[in-house]
């Protein structure tokens, strides 16, 4: 079977960029930004987690429908959900940081807040201490990244099994089972980690559409990532049994997400802003007037670029254009995760240099180095799974 070799070429870039990324955080440090590179830690922590997460998301809802065109896909997807554990020990650090107020991100775990003899006491912050304690806090943690970890490894491990045992329709109908209980869980708890990491931060708001918009931007952002990396390989001379039919599926779903995330940012602004709530509308007057520029780009780059280059057919099977505007989605769903984080903590203070532009490229190190060595340690493509000829054969007219 076909296998990828991670050279000392693919090391060398990988460790050039994460060379990047120190410097970018010593930078930060020493020249007194430390908050700014706590938050940068935060951004592209939970911008690669969320590649890793929307991998091991998509597999799951591909074996649950049983979904035959998707097993070519199913390596590199493995590949890409065993990223989880190193985004999830990016994720504590930053955790680890705010709970010594290392950084002072979350705000809300300062116990004066909560004190109502304190000149700081804040009414609203004290009635969610039931839910935002560190106890409960840290508990989610665990429960949230222990559970979703656990998955990622058994969809890898039973995917490595299923080739050498050679029976496919065992493995097949356990996996069907495997994943719907993965979806369950899944579905309730991306809801209560975007709550947790991200809207904690700005505490005094709110959106109960929150969860689904963070839900699709994980989801494009994987995508996005997974067409690239095919096409990347395809260009090497890997993933041969991939035709054209299976990138215009990817295509599809890259265009269609798009929409989707387009929909929910739409939705949650739209509802926000006419209702006009002082407690709600918030946290978009932060975003609009010390970022406008950037803020409506970012709006502009995730709904403008899919919808005009990948509405046709053609442009669907065209490396190129897939490409360059997965690289477009990518930069454009960075910028969502950089405002997810920067105006609740950094105010107005806010910018994007020096730190946020190396810690990115050293992130980026990281991630490939794990991806490109997890991709080397098994064939890319599967031997034994139930649906393999439907997917070697598939055909889109």
């Amino acid at each position: 079977m076909e296998q990828f070799t991670f050279t000392d070429k693919h090391k060398k870039v990988s460790f050039g960029l994460i060379g990047v990324g120190l410097l970018a955080v010593l930078y930060g440090i020493f020249t007194g930004q430390g908050e700014r590179t706590w938050v940068s830690a935060m951004i592209n922590g939970w911008y690669f987690f969320s590649i890793g997460l929307a991998a091991t998301f998509f597999i799951a809802v591909n074996m649950a429908s049983q979904a035959g065109w998707f097993v070519v896909f199913k390596r590199l997807f493995e590949a890409l959900n065993m990223f989880l554990p190193v985004g999830s020990i990016m994720l504590i650090i930053v955790f680890i940081g705010a709970t010594f107020h290392w950084t002072h991100m979350y705000h809300w775990m300062d116990s004066e807040l909560m004190d109502p003899h304190s000149e700081h006491f804040d009414y609203i912050i004290a009635n969610k201490e039931p839910y935002l304690n560190l106890s409960f806090w840290w508990l989610r943690i665990i429960l949230l990244l222990g559970v979703w970890n656990l998955f990622a490894f058994l969809f890898r491990k039973r995917s490595i099994v299923e080739d050498e045992e050679a029976q496919p329709k065992k493995w097949f109908k356990k996996n069907i089972t495997l994943s719907a209980l993965f979806l369950v869980f899944f579905g309730y708890t991306i809801h209560i980690g975007s709550w947790d990491w991200i809207m904690s931060i700005d505490t005094h708001w709110f959106s109960t559409l929150f969860g689904w918009y963070i839900f699709a931007g994980v989801w494009i952002t994987g995508m996005t990532v997974a067409i690239i990396m095919t096409l990347w390989l395809k260009s090497k001379g890997h993933l041969k049994e991939i035709n054209s039919s299976h990138i215009h599926d990817m295509g599809k779903w890259v265009f269609g997400i798009s929409f989707l995330w387009t929909y929910l940012w739409f939705s949650q602004f739209m509802l926000i802003w006419y209702s006009n709530i002082p407690e709600e509308v918030t946290y978009f007057i932060a975003r609009i007037e010390d970022y406008k520029f950037t803020f409506w780009t970012m709006v502009l780059i995730n709904f403008i670029f899919p919808m005009l280059l990948l509405m046709s057919k053609t442009t669907k099977r065209n490396p190129g254009v897939l490409i360059f505007v997965g690289i477009v989605i990518l930069f454009g769903h960075w910028l969502d995760s950089y405002f997810l984080f920067t105006p609740g903590v950094l105010k107005d203070q806010g910018t994007i240099g020096v730190v946020e532009i190396g810690m990115l490229l050293g992130y980026a190190g990281v991630f490939l180095f794990v991806v490109l060595s997890q991709l080397a340690k098994a064939p890319l493509m599967v031997k034994e799974h139930a649906l393999l000829e439907e997917s070697l054969h598939h055909h889109i007219n």
